[in-house]
């Protein structure tokens, strides 16, 4: 299993850089950037957020081994052929370890505020199932035509191409429409969940990949949760699973939920920087998890 670390976008360029350098020197797989531009609360809009893309093409020479993703790209920001070439030269400057991330957008605050049309859940998904449509055509193939009602490219380039594979990944828990949409196009699928949670959420992903006849072991799979370290973290994240999935406790705890999930199928588990502290307090925070935690699973 890859143990991949979620950095966060609110500290400073020189805190984020010292952490990701830091999380890459002591052996963690990935490095993953959330796609938001203000919280998620309208009492907190004077805290600093970096745009994601930037941070990435900004690491990605400086930590050059790591896998490094966006998690995720609401896809109402960016025209997807806009995106797909932001990500392309983004996996050059990677040497070919850029994940494209991306899923339909959601927060209501970044829309209004900067007046973004947001659509009903219907019409986020008609576009989204497009733009996913869009950027593979553009990944692929010489020259992209996409007919979409929302989207529509005539005889598109888009070079230079990656470097890699650069692997779509959608992050997303609908258990019907989004789950074929991921069975049809997804390299990668990717969703927050506990053990449990998780068994619930992969039912639909199963059942539409066996629909379209797909192998499941060609579609990798990941999520996170928000992680309370210590002895009383197993209790804090009880209480907090009201808010957000969340796992906790000792290492060996840690490791007893973790099994939990691997014996399920998960390719990748993404820990948040949320709850970890910062400077210091973070580096030991991931380290326990790095040296204490994922050999177990590696």
């Amino acid at each position: 299993m890859r143990f991949s670390f979620w950095i966060s976008t609110q500290p400073t360029w020189s805190e984020i850089l010292d952490l990701a350098v830091h999380a890459e020197a002591t052996g963690w797989d990935g490095l993953w950037v959330a796609d938001h531009f203000m919280p998620n609360d309208d009492n907190a809009l004077d805290q600093p957020m970096h745009e994601c893309f930037s941070l990435l093409a900004a690491l990605a020479p400086v930590v050059p081994r790591v896998r490094l993703g966006s998690l995720v790209a609401g896809n109402t920001y960016r025209h997807p052929a806009v995106l797909a070439n932001q990500a392309a030269t983004i996996d050059h400057i990677a040497d070919g370890r850029l994940v494209l991330g991306i899923g339909a957008g959601w927060q209501q605050n970044e829309h209004d505020r900067y007046g973004i049309p947001l659509g009903t859940v219907t019409e986020r998904i008609d576009w989204f199932e497009e733009a996913c449509q869009v950027i593979l055509a553009l990944r692929d193939q010489t020259r992209a035509d996409v007919p979409g009602d929302h989207y529509q490219l005539t005889d598109a380039p888009m070079e230079p191409k990656p470097v890699g594979p650069m692997p779509l990944l959608i992050g997303s828990s609908g258990q019907r429409r989004m789950a074929a949409i991921v069975a049809k196009y997804a390299d990668e699928w990717n969703t927050w969940s506990t053990p449990a949670l998780w068994a619930e959420k992969r039912v639909g992903y199963d059942r539409a990949l066996a629909e379209i006849d797909r192998d499941p072991a060609s579609l990798l799979r990941s999520t996170q949760a928000v992680v309370f370290l210590g002895d009383d973290g197993l209790a804090t994240a009880e209480d907090f699973a009201a808010i957000r999935p969340a796992i906790g406790g000792t290492s060996q705890q840690l490791i007893d939920t973790i099994g939990q999930w691997a014996e399920a199928g998960l390719d990748e588990l993404i820990i948040p920087s949320f709850t970890l502290g910062t400077g210091a307090a973070a580096k030991e925070a991931i380290d326990q998890v790095i040296t204490e935690v994922a050999p177990a699973f590696r």
